[in-house]
């Protein structure tokens, strides 16, 4: 990978694409087609069967995918299955975490609700809210966004979803596929770019000023493209890299990520408030800081930005809970987290150990002691 960080941005693009896992298993959508990599004893009548649910579909695939010899396929081959050929069953997605305010088609959201197929997720500038799809693919909306769920359903034979996720607004952080069993179609579609997923874990930031994407893991198939036109060639994306597209479609970078800040252990600063010192991260242009109930990350409480690195953060309760820091560049592209746990605010109980209410439907902290 250090040659690729020695090329330029078109060089840098093609060495992406070169090295993009070849692993053998579904491998995710490109334009209408979804696209299975090819493992040894695989044949175009079993894959056929499988997807299409219709063995005489064989000779079709072997026509758009112009294979002379349906019976001994060429290993790693990228076969192209049109969508269109795939018997697809609904597929709604489950709410697991809300925290602060959220609404779902102007509704309140609350956790355990299904949402169906083109529904639309708002999160206010407090609202965090984490979707669980079929395959147990996990979204986080973060504050202040706006999501439609496009497309939510699941191939009949294989059980892989074909998820189209739109961000109108905000941000998206998904860890797709997490089992390993690969992917049908995951895409997030913004006005300028649409990230075509591999099974990954991935963010995608969308704003006034164009698109961020960064992959944590696997690789992603980014098409930049003007607003109101057809998307470009794809890029491959991998591990550890990201990329910038302007308002106006263009690609403005492919970089490495900012490396995770080497964080210290948490202590309290005042007022209920916690800190952590840690050395400026090069290349950083501000620090994005999230309190989640989690070390993954999945269930945020709350997000802020700072100019540098003399951060403060706090817990809505008692309880452990964990705090990321990334480092941002002047792309606007957020490097890796650090993690790292600590304690929320001590809560008042009684002498039989029951927490003291406030009076106003809360439970009443203590913020130094």
């Amino acid at each position: 990978m250090s040659r690729c960080r020695a090329l330029s941005s078109l060089a840098l693009f093609a060495c992406l694409t070169l090295s993009a896992p070849a692993n053998s298993q579904p491998a995710g959508a490109l334009g209408d087609d979804f696209i299975y990599r090819i493992r040894q004893g695989d044949t175009l009548i079993n894959l056929a069967t499988l997807y299409t649910r219709n063995q005489a579909n064989w000779a079709q695939l072997q026509t758009l995918n112009k294979v002379i010899s349906p019976e001994a396929l060429p290993i790693g081959l990228e076969l192209r299955i049109p969508l269109a050929m795939i018997p697809e069953r609904a597929a709604p997605a489950r709410v697991v975490h809300v925290s602060g305010q959220a609404n779902m088609n102007g509704k309140p959201l609350q956790p355990g609700a299904t949402l169906a197929e083109g529904s639309t997720v708002v999160t206010a500038p407090n609202g965090f809210v984490t979707l669980e799809l079929a395959d147990g693919s996990k979204l986080t909306l973060p504050a202040d966004g706006s999501v439609e769920l496009t497309r939510l359903r699941q191939f009949e034979g294989a059980e892989l979803t074909d998820s189209v996720i739109h961000v109108q607004r905000g941000s998206v952080e998904s860890t797709v596929a997490p089992t390993g069993q690969g992917v049908g179609r995951f895409e997030v579609r913004t006005p300028v770019a649409v990230t075509g997923v591999r099974g990954t874990r991935f963010r995608v930031q969308s704003g006034s000023g164009g698109v961020q994407s960064e992959v944590l893991e696997g690789s992603v198939r980014l098409q930049a493209h003007a607003p109101g036109t057809a998307p470009a060639k794809p890029v491959a994306v991998a591990t550890g890299y990201g990329a910038a597209v302007r308002a106006d479609g263009s690609v403005s970078g492919v970089r490495a990520l900012l490396t995770a800040p080497e964080l210290s252990q948490p202590v309290r600063s005042g007022g209920g408030a916690w800190t952590s010192t840690f050395a400026p991260v090069p290349g950083a242009e501000q620090y994005l800081v999230r309190v989640s109930r989690d070390a993954e990350g999945a269930l945020p409480v709350s997000s802020t930005s700072f100019p540098s690195n003399d951060i403060r953060f706090t817990a809505p309760g008692p309880g452990t809970y964990y705090v990321s820091v990334r480092a941002v560049d002047e792309l606007g592209l957020r490097g890796r987290d650090a993690v790292a746990s600590f304690e929320g605010a001590n809560q008042l109980m009684t002498s039989f150990g029951v927490g003291v209410g406030s009076g106003t439907g809360g439970l009443i902290t203590l913020t130094e002691y």
